[in-house]
């Protein structure tokens, strides 16, 4: 990585991350409505959200310099019917003073290069609106807005509209398998 990104490394999230991990999304929690949720999450319970996404087999992953984490992101089922099993929906947070670096970009890059390989064909990402910053990021990196829900979170004593963005992947081994599925059935 070039410039402000240099001595970054992005890896698979570890169970000994949970406390970051949960210290980052906490400072969302208390002051934004980038995410729906009222009350902190404890590094237990963000430990086991990391353990249900890799049941899964999906990535959740960090970013992290020296033995700080950043930021992270990570990809989880879009809904738990079987026919939705190529779609999923990704979430990304970064340490408040860890943003405006490219850092956002990067991760994400990481995570959909990490994405086809599983047979994941539909990326679907939500945005609490307003939110300039996330809409950026997800045109930058290929998304398209797709939907968009009115006063559907309550948060702050505000209601908030959510708007979701899309980008389909390259089709991986998904089709193979998917092919091996139906011939198995007739």
């Amino acid at each position: 990585m070039r410039g402000e990104l240099a001595g970054i490394a992005i890896r698979i999230a570890r169970p000994g991350d949970a406390d970051a991990i949960a210290a980052i999304y906490n400072h969302y929690v208390a002051g934004s409505v980038a995410t729906f949720e009222l009350a902190e999450v404890a590094a237990a319970e963000m430990a086991a959200r990391i353990a249900e996404v890799a049941s899964h087999g999906l990535p959740w992953i960090v970013a992290g310099e020296g033995s700080r984490i950043l930021g992270y992101a990570y990809a989880g089922r879009w809904r738990t019917r079987a026919g939705y099993r190529h779609s999923v929906e990704t979430s990304i947070y970064l340490a408040p003073d860890a943003t405006g670096r490219g850092l956002g970009v990067a991760l994400y890059d990481h995570l959909l290069a990490m994405l086809p390989p599983l047979g994941v064909r539909a990326v679907i990402g939500g945005i609490a609106l307003p939110n300039p910053a996330s809409e950026a990021l997800h045109q930058r990196l290929g998304f398209e807005p797709v939907a968009r829900f009115r006063e559907v979170g309550l948060k702050f004593g505000q209601w908030i509209d959510v708007a979701y963005w899309q980008r389909c992947l390259p089709a991986g081994g998904s089709l193979q398998s998917a092919a091996a599925e139906v011939a198995m059935r007739a």
